[in-house]
């Protein structure tokens, strides 16, 4: 018998694996407990606290920690499980990481970004246009000056863009020159490092937004008799208006929060944030098709993680460190004669302050 093959290594073994390749999680606020939960439990979570910083003049001004909280339901579990052969019991450790269990911890993690990624849904603000790869220093610099006028803090700021803006950043001439300032690391990467004080990183698991739903002729907005809605007036529309659908409503921009099928020329729909009286009557125009890039302060967006319970009546073991927490079961089928390993980790991702982050168009 392999004596490497067991839950408790295994798990030991795959974890690290999934730290080093998760993206997104990794720039974000990160919310973690050893109590155990499953899939489907709603669990409530302190959000990170914000201050203003005051002129101090003769006496302090007292702040309230008011960290506030949310609730976040742990609906993801990312899962990866296999039949093991013969010839996979009888590898020794180094080779079983590389041919099972690094794999398998990639798809994981790929699972976790993109899922994460996600939300952008969320995301009102924007910078760049629809269709539109940036490419330039000043889509850098013009996606971080949202975060100024929205006073997001300096420290905790990442980016996450898709391989064709990376691939655009990584031939600008005052990166390809890096090396005349001392500092190759971003040619030796294949990534563009801190730039205008934000750390860039890239995911193919940025996702493309695209809508579905088709709106002819004028159409203006309303507020709705429902709380936090918008009724679109339209000559003519069809279809589904979708959750992450950009709306340029008069002078603002609108994200909508849920879907919302098309009526008898009208659509009434979810909004962030609510209409702005200057903008109620305005004409509404729909952002087209675009890549879904983000640039945000780390305390805009949540990583919730929360150990699952070894399985019963199968060899199991959880282990967890940093934030995440992975469970590993391997159980034989006396009746198949099939041997399985099943890797699995929960978790659930949080909107928590959406003025920390910018949509960048692409």
């Amino acid at each position: 018998m392999n004596q490497f093959l067991t839950t408790k290594t295994i798990a030991r073994e795959a974890l690290p694996i999934l730290e080093s390749n998760l993206v997104f999680p990794a720039l974000i606020y990160k919310d973690f407990s050893e109590d155990f939960s499953k899939q489907g439990d709603t669990i409530q979570v302190r959000k990170p606290p914000v201050y203003n910083a005051a002129e101090f003049d003769g006496e302090i001004e007292i702040q309230d920690i008011n960290e506030g909280e949310v609730l976040v339901k742990l609906d993801k579990i990312a899962d990866v499980s296999v039949e093991l052969s013969a010839k996979e019991m009888a590898l020794n450790a180094e080779d079983f990481t590389k041919q099972v269990i690094e794999p398998a911890m990639v798809a994981i993690a790929e699972k976790i970004n993109a899922d994460g990624l996600a939300l952008y849904k969320d995301i009102p603000y924007v910078y760049g246009e629809a269709g539109t790869t940036p490419s330039t220093l000043t889509d850098l610099a013009g996606a971080a000056k949202i975060l100024n006028d929205h006073k997001a803090p300096i420290v905790g700021r990442g980016a996450v863009w898709n391989t064709e803006a990376i691939a655009n950043f990584q031939v600008l001439p005052a990166l390809v020159n890096a090396e005349k300032c001392g500092s190759t690391d971003a040619l030796r990467e294949g990534a563009i490092g801190r730039v205008f004080g934000v750390d860039h990183y890239f995911s193919q698991q940025v996702p493309t937004h695209e809508s579905n739903v088709k709106i002819e002729g004028v159409t203006v907005a309303v507020p709705s008799q429902q709380n936090g809605y918008v009724d679109l007036i339209c000559d003519e529309c069809s279809g589904t208006l979708c959750r992450g659908d950009l709306l340029k409503i008069g002078k603002g921009v609108y994200t909508v929060l849920e879907d919302a099928p098309a009526g008898d020329a009208m659509i009434t729909a979810k909004i962030y944030p609510s209409l702005a009286e200057a903008d109620v009557n305005g004409e509404v125009t729909l952002f087209a098709a675009h890549a879904a890039n983000m640039m945000f302060q780390k305390n805009a967006f949540g990583f919730v993680t929360r150990p699952l319970e070894a399985a019963r009546g199968a060899d199991s073991y959880v282990t967890s460190y940093n934030g995440l927490s992975v469970r590993v079961t391997m159980d034989y089928n006396i009746a198949t004669k099939k041997q399985t390993l099943s890797i699995d980790t929960l978790y659930g991702f949080k909107t928590l302050y959406p003025e920390l982050a910018v949509r960048v168009l692409g």
